[in-house]
């Protein structure tokens, strides 16, 4: 551990050593970025933790593999739980006996929080990159937050707001999808690559990368592809599936609902497929910021068990479960939520879309506003808000050069 100490320290004319945790892809590619942002300001700095492999292609020395922590749902969490605690109490001791300069916790909250608070308590700078859903739901978990991390950096500029109202130190740096969608449709090029007519009439739909999305909203979307094409016959479907298990899903209910339709299945390809289409049908999820961003009119449907239905309806403070709308603070993309979730309205909101030019181009106005709100070289952004802690904290200088090492 020594050579990591010394390199710790400012005195001896080395780079900063920087603890990082991503727990998932997601994290692992904010975590990629900043990682490479970072190096350019500190050559020398050394990076360590929980990381993927973006992060590793730039360096990063993963002390346990990212998938032991991509844990999803709660019988499966608590299968891990002791596993979990175990690998977070390894990490706290080891730091807190050789202090990093900083620590930087990409998303998993549920992990990173609690280690963010021991970590602070003894003196280390704490940053949070990405913050969670306080703002929806669970509010009171913001004095945790403020307790726990001396800076949050957040991808929405209302997230910074509501960290604001609640003096919690946050730096709004952008979304990093903001940075890499081009700001122009990019419609026809993805048609050519899907070798589709570029005159032709397309409705993408999504209804979600999970089975229990699908088999909440599979067959209605399929019943909805039916009533619009009753009403346009020329229309044609994408239908992009997230891997093999659940294209297997997706066919078989195609097959009992829906083998006559011009649907064509996808392997992935998502993104592609909502850039070539002059409608998206979606589950409600992380898709409709990409949506969004590619300038796609959308129409936005959720449907899950009844009782998480009620409960989300008493726990969630948001008007809009969306963050196209969230982003927009009024309502751009139709909601159209649980028992109303029917192929007649999903329908009728689809062909509204596909028939009144004039809503497009005003949502395409809305959603360009917003992309350039959100586009601000989001890891250049967050590597400055780190850079400057270290300065403040550890008076270790960054080279004066911003520019983009990628």
């Amino acid at each position: 551990m020594q050579d990591e100490a010394d390199n710790a320290s400012p005195g001896r004319g080395r780079g900063p050593r920087i603890a990082m945790i991503a727990g998932e892809a997601s994290g692992d590619i904010l975590g990629g970025g900043l990682v490479r942002s970072l190096k350019a300001r500190f050559p020398d700095a050394s990076f360590e933790g929980i990381g993927g492999p973006t992060m590793l292609e730039q360096g990063f020395e993963s002390h346990v593999p990212m998938e032991r922590l991509s844990v999803m749902g709660l019988v499966e969490v608590l299968g891990r739980l002791f596993e979990l605690l175990g690998v977070r109490k390894r990490l706290a001791e080891r730091w807190i006996a050789d202090p990093p300069d900083v620590f930087v916790g990409i998303d998993a909250p549920d992990f990173n929080l609690g280690l963010e608070r021991k970590l602070k308590e003894v003196g280390i700078p704490t940053v949070h990159y990405c913050s969670p859903s306080v703002w929806a739901w669970r509010q009171g978990r913001v004095e945790k937050i403020h307790r726990s991390v001396d800076l949050m950096l957040t991808l929405f500029p209302f997230e910074a707001r509501f960290y604001e109202e609640h003096n919690v130190p946050v730096r709004f740096v952008g979304h990093p999808l903001a940075d890499t969608i081009p700001m122009d449709s990019w419609q026809e090029k993805a048609r050519a690559e899907l070798g589709l007519d570029a005159g032709a009439r397309i409705v993408a739909l999504l209804p979600g990368s999970r089975g229990a999305e699908i088999k909440y909203l599979g067959r209605t979307f399929f019943d909805t592809a039916r009533w619009c094409l009753q009403r346009e016959p020329g229309l044609q479907f994408l239908l992009p599936a997230a891997n093999e298990t659940r294209r297997a899903q997706l066919e078989t209910i195609m097959a009992e609902v829906a083998p006559d339709l011009p649907i064509r299945i996808l392997d992935g390809q998502s993104r592609l497929a909502m850039a070539a289409s002059d409608v998206v049908l979606l589950a409600s999820g992380t898709a409709t910021l990409e949506a969004m961003l590619l300038k796609r009119p959308m129409v936005i449907a959720y449907r899950v068990n009844f009782i998480t239905f009620l409960l989300a309806k008493l726990l969630v403070k948001s008007a809009f479960i969306s963050l196209p709308n969230n982003l927009a603070g009024r309502e751009l993309a139709p909601e159209i939520l649980q028992h109303d979730a029917t192929p007649e309205k999903l329908g009728a909101a689809v062909m509204e879309r596909l028939q009144n030019r004039g809503l497009v181009e005003q949502l395409s106005e809305d959603y360009r506003n917003i992309h350039d709100r959100l586009r601000r070289n989001a890891s250049e952004s967050a590597a400055d808000a780190v850079a400057e802690l270290l300065r403040e904290r550890r008076g270790l200088t960054p080279l004066p050069q911003a520019a983009d090492p990628a």
